[in-house]
């Protein structure tokens, strides 16, 4: 009975092998946060290393990533990542949300929710394990965004509109 169990899960270990997900590759930039906003050298690799894999449209996918099912775990945290956040398509957002996300930004570096945990776990993307200097200054650029924006806008097209 053991056995059959064992040879039952090699099977079906071997066949979600096939059932990949789409990788998140498209790398389109045309509305990626850089063609509007400055972006300093420094903070764009930050942005590189700690957040792009799951906030724009190019994850670079670790070598595990091929083994199911983490390639569906590591799917998920990359679609759900781009859905609240994605630099790749920050210009297409209207104003109001564009302003909104960098306030989001700054909450969730200064609070340290991001990068997750996960993605810095046991040293993977080390990079990504964000000194207080590499955090402070990531705040500083994204406030500098929206003094930008608080200075080229009217005060109510940054303002989030209820539903």
């Amino acid at each position: 009975m053991f056995k059959k169990i064992i040879i039952t899960l090699a099977i079906v270990f071997i066949v979600i092998q096939f059932i990949r997900p789409d990788l998140n590759d498209s790398n389109n930039e045309t509305y990626a946060m850089a063609t509007k906003y400055e972006v300093p050298a420094e903070v764009s690799h930050i942005l590189k290393v700690a957040c792009n894999d799951c906030h724009s449209n190019k994850t670079e996918y670790p070598w595990y990533a091929q083994v199911q099912p983490v390639a569906w775990w590591l799917n998920d945290h990359v679609v759900d990542g781009k859905k609240h956040l994605n630099f790749s398509e920050f210009t297409k957002k209207s104003i109001a949300v564009q302003n909104h996300k960098l306030e989001e930004t700054i909450e969730m570096v200064e609070k340290k929710e991001m990068p997750l945990e996960d993605y810095t776990y046991l040293g993977l993307h080390a990079e990504a394990n964000l000194t207080d200097e590499q955090r402070d200054l990531l705040i500083a650029w994204a406030k500098d965004q929206m003094t930008y924006l608080k200075n080229n806008y009217p005060a109510d097209s940054l303002v989030m509109k209820r539903k």
